[in-house]
């Protein structure tokens, strides 16, 4: 089915709810006081339908001290429905409802003008023109001006005519789902229902969503579209999710449901921004943010000025974290005001100084995405992660590569999605000529490199590698890296200089991967030789990762024995006070005396049979 959301604006009492409930029956004032005040409190939702035909409704209301919850609904529109009295023409609210949809860049719109019955037709077609005349100073497509009453059947189907002529779905598909919530109720037997409008991309029965706030994954129990059970909601569907497992009072209003590992959050975001005629943003000053329908509170610090700027870059911080995406549109609004309407250019916090910063701030504002690549990279110098391009830039993952593989002088690990400065590759070159310059015995492979330099991937370390095999620096054995300078095989070396360090330890060996660092040999290689001491006999495993030297356990199960015999018992405590390890030594000593069949276990005790 096709679906469209189509959402009210317009002055109080210009009929926004009034033409609704003609279109389709729905009576959006449901609230005691909303008909007591007769007037639209919070958004209401509804629909109307034609065949595989769908439009859903959004009507916000007009009161100027609720035009937060009428941008709480803006952000959702595919049209806006401007409603507009022919009585009384364009109003305060009527503008500055105009001036937010224009901020949010809504540009669809549909002109309609209520109770034609209440004045002449001359003055009906003059008001017609004044009004278009007003939106021409704003960036709509005016779709069709229809001029109603309520009480003109005939003008009521007409409308609903034209509505069902105009285009389906406007928005694109992005890269994953998001959901803003607007509503978060319980059912009994039911649970935790949401409901929102379907944003990016579809979502379908049984998927798993995350809501990064708490950090926690749900699945989706059930899907309502439009009050009926639905297997999916695509991008435009206004639905109701059930999810599991989620209690209600972590829910708020404005909280964003998504896919995991596709946004992350941050206390603060950068934006391009734009005031509204003779009004302007002020530096280091508290504002309410609007940003998809949540709202709050943050401090904006202006880019280019310490007083205040009709336009350009800010930062803007919050006591808590937004989570946002390149390109989201947003509004800012101070003491019952819009102020200026903003767009996010950086959603993602960078170790970055403020020339830096600036200078992605406007590649991100031109859309020049391989010059931002470059310049982060310049604050990246130990990897970008292509990943975060889907909330950094709203690219896909392909695209983010496409833009990578035009930039000079980089390394792109296509396969861990993550993009380096070649210059960051010398630094990993003298990582590894210290390690073989200090140990001439030292036998490394790429992945062993990799755990000492955790943000480097294997592929670039790699790739430094065969740069110092070019060199004549190391030469390859097997899968590992030896010192171009050592001809033999060491690793025979390397197992007499393991037995020796374990027999020097005696009974208070070091832990097998400590050893294998600290000589600079592979792990694998490490555990190979490990497996054929202890086939030979000559080192015995006591444990997952205690290993002793055949004499030195010798030695000290002759000496359990002679406590024995001394104390009649040998426990930890006894066993402390002769050699002072860790329990964990002395619990593992303890257990191999059970190996033998001349001593028996009393509960924690050990005893002649």
């Amino acid at each position: 089915m096709a679906n469209i959301i189509i959402g009210t604006a317009g002055h109080i009492d210009h009929g926004k709810t009034a033409l609704i409930k003609a279109l389709n029956s729905f009576e959006g004032d449901s609230t005691n006081e909303e008909k007591q005040r007769g007037i639209t409190i919070d958004l209401s939702f509804s629909n109307l339908s034609f065949g595989q035909r769908n439009i859903a409704f959004i009507d916000v209301p007009g009161h100027e001290k609720l035009i937060k919850n009428m941008i709480a609904g803006a952000f959702g529109f595919d049209y806006v429905m401007l409603v507009i009295s022919a009585k009384e023409g364009i109003m305060p609210q009527t503008i500055e409802h105009i001036e937010i949809l224009n901020l949010l860049g809504i540009k669809n719109l549909i002109l309609i003008i209520t109770k034609k019955d209440l004045v002449e037709d001359e003055f009906l077609q003059e008001q017609e023109k004044n009004i278009l005349e007003f939106l021409r100073k704003y960036d709509f497509d005016i779709k069709f001006v229809r001029k109603v009453s309520i009480f003109d059947e005939k003008s009521i189907n007409d409308l609903k005519t034209a509505l069902f002529t105009i285009n389906n779905n406007q928005k694109e598909e992005e890269n994953f789902f998001r959901f803003y919530i607007d509503r978060v109720f319980s059912v009994k037997g039911i649970g935790t229902v949401v409901t929102g409008t379907v944003l990016g991309k579809r979502v379908e029965l049984e998927e798993k969503v995350f809501l990064p706030h708490i950090q926690k994954e749900t699945k989706i129990k059930n899907i309502q579209v439009h009050n009926e059970n639905s297997l999916f909601a695509d991008i435009s569907n206004r639905a109701a999710l059930n999810l599991a497992n989620i209690d209600k009072e972590l829910l708020n209003r404005g909280d964003i449901i998504t896919k995991k590992g596709f946004l992350r959050g941050f206390n603060s975001i950068d934006i391009s921004f734009k005031s509204l005629k003779n009004k302007e943003l002020n530096h280091n000053q508290i504002y309410t943010l609007f940003i998809g329908a949540k709202k709050l509170e943050v401090k904006v610090l202006l880019f280019d000025s310490e007083s205040s700027l009709e336009n350009g870059f800010a930062t803007i911080k919050a006591d808590e974290n937004i989570y946002s995406l390149f390109g989201e549109k947003l509004i800012l609004r101070k003491n019952n005001e819009t102020i200026a309407g903003g767009v996010v250019l950086n959603p993602i916090i960078d170790p970055m100084n403020k020339n830096q910063k600036s200078k992605l701030l406007s590649k991100l504002y031109e859309n020049s995405f391989k010059d931002a690549f470059k310049t982060l990279l310049e604050a990246h110098k130990k990897g970008l992660g292509v990943i975060s391009s889907t909330q950094r830039f709203a690219l896909s993952h392909e695209e983010a590569l496409s833009f990578a593989k035009n930039l000079d002088d980089v390394f792109i690990d296509e396969k861990e999605l993550v993009i380096y400065p070649n210059s960051t590759k010398k630094e990993i070159e003298n990582f590894i000529k210290n390690i073989y310059n200090k140990n001439q015995y030292a036998l490394l492979s790429s992945s062993s490199i990799a755990l000492r330099i955790p943000w480097a991937s294997i592929s670039f370390i790699q790739d430094a590698i065969n740069i110092l095999i070019d060199e004549n620096f190391l030469v390859k054995d097997g899968n590992l890296y030896k010192s171009a300078n050592i001809k033999e095989d060491i690793k025979k070396d390397l197992e007499d200089i393991f037995l020796k360090r374990l027999k020097d330890e005696n009974v208070n060996p070091t832990a097998p991967y400590n050893i294998y660092d600290e000589l600079d040999i592979d792990r694998k290689l490490g555990d190979d030789i490990l497996k054929s001491l202890t086939a030979k006999k000559q080192v015995i495993r006591l444990q997952h990762n205690l290993f002793i030297h055949f004499e030195s356990l010798n030695s000290i199960i002759k000496s359990m024995r002679d406590i024995i015999k001394e104390d009649g018992y040998i426990e930890i405590s006894n066993l402390k006070q002769r050699y002072d390890l860790s329990r964990k030594y002395l619990i593992a000593y303890l257990d191999y005396l059970d190996n033998f069949s001349d001593i028996k276990k009393l509960e924690n005790r050990r005893v002649f049979a």
